[in-house]
């Protein structure tokens, strides 16, 4: 099934940042990860020098009935805390599991495979709606939601057959809601307003600690909006008439732009965490995600290709999402790598009008 534009930008601007270049976790850049849509819990954010948003709202002009309606989708990542734990020195193999102490390590080695400890991510998506003009207008729409603390063990066994390490993951609690609301500007045009809060627990002991701190938010957070019956005016390039009003909608945290599946469809709006344009796309060349928008495909690829293999063995540590990154970049075939290296569609799209 042929993925709608909405939902493959709306897939890259989710894990933009979620693993960079050169793709190990020894990678000093990949130390602080998830600059974007970071919605942090309410006691974070009102922690002295935080700086940090648990709260943000996309406000947007709708040009339609009281018989229209509106869904939204929020979606976010979850990060888990993966870490890799061996027995103690001096344990004995023959230990019962359940009597064993174990200790954290950076990594392991067994069987020849590298073990690493990671942040791993959960998608989290929720759907609400459709709710209609009207609805909305007598009284706002608020959903809260909530996904429970889980702790999961791995083990992982040498070739004797003896547990070697194990695969120990978290995931905190995590808990917010969402609001909708509606008022009338004019009689078919309305202001709509979108707030995701982080509501979860914090613990203030670990305020100063970025990654822990991570644990607990909503990362690169973003909302997809739908309606039926209306139509979602441009804020980046509004009707001159609606200029005024569009520069009245505040967005705090979140960048709206029109995402019909094409130019003129006014029917979807992403609101992003990065500045893009209306109706952006997922370049046709691309053999699929990088996690590295400030890079091009053709150079990253290339660059992939001339690791060791001791790096290509850390990458392949991560999960399985880094590890497709660096199989499909090895598969490529010498016809891809062509289209890698660029296309002038301004150029083109000329020559077709003059046809």
């Amino acid at each position: 099934m042929k993925i709608s534009r909405v939902d493959a930008v709306a897939n890259a601007v989710l894990y933009e940042g979620y693993m960079l270049y050169p793709y190990r976790p020894s990678a000093i850049k990949n130390q602080l990860r998830f600059n974007f849509g970071v919605v942090v819990p309410e006691a974070k954010a009102k922690s002295p020098m935080s700086g940090e948003l648990s709260c943000i709202t996309t406000e947007c002009l709708l040009q339609g009935s009281e018989g229209s309606t509106v869904d939204i989708e929020v979606r976010f990542l979850q990060l888990a805390q993966r870490d890799v734990e061996v027995p103690r020195l001096g344990e004995s193999p023959s230990s019962s599991v359940g009597s064993r102490e174990f200790q954290r390590v950076e990594w392991c080695e067994v069987n020849g495979r590298f073990l690493s400890s990671w942040q791993e991510a959960v998608e989290r998506r929720i759907r609400a709606g459709p709710f209609a003009i009207s609805a909305l207008l007598e009284q706002p729409e608020q959903k809260g939601f909530a996904f429970d603390a889980v702790r999961e063990i791995e083990p992982i066994y040498d070739q004797d057959g003896e547990l070697a390490a194990r695969f120990v993951r978290q995931r905190e609690k995590l808990s917010g809601n969402f609001d909708l609301a509606v008022i009338r500007l004019d009689a078919n045009l309305f202001k709509l307003t979108a707030k995701i809060v982080n509501t979860s627990p914090f613990c203030e002991i670990g305020a100063s600690n970025q990654e822990s701190a991570n644990l607990s938010s909503f990362l690169s957070t973003h909302k997809v909006l739908r309606c039926t019956g209306a139509a979602f005016v441009s804020l980046t390039d509004p009707p001159e008439r609606l200029r005024e009003l569009v520069s009245a909608c505040k967005n705090a945290g979140t960048w709206p732009v029109l995402a019909g599946e094409s130019p003129g469809n006014a029917d979807v709006l992403l609101s992003s965490p990065i500045i893009l344009y209306d109706y952006p796309e997922i370049a046709p060349e691309s053999a699929g995600e990088l996690f590295d928008g400030t890079e091009i495909d053709e150079i990253l690829a290339l660059r992939i290709l001339t690791m060791t293999d001791e790096e290509k063995r850390e990458m392949r540590s991560v999960d399985d999402r880094t590890r497709a990154i660096l199989e499909r970049t090895e598969l490529l075939s010498p016809e891809q790598f062509m289209k890698l290296h660029g296309a002038m569609r301004a150029l083109a799209a000329a020559g077709k009008e003059r046809a």
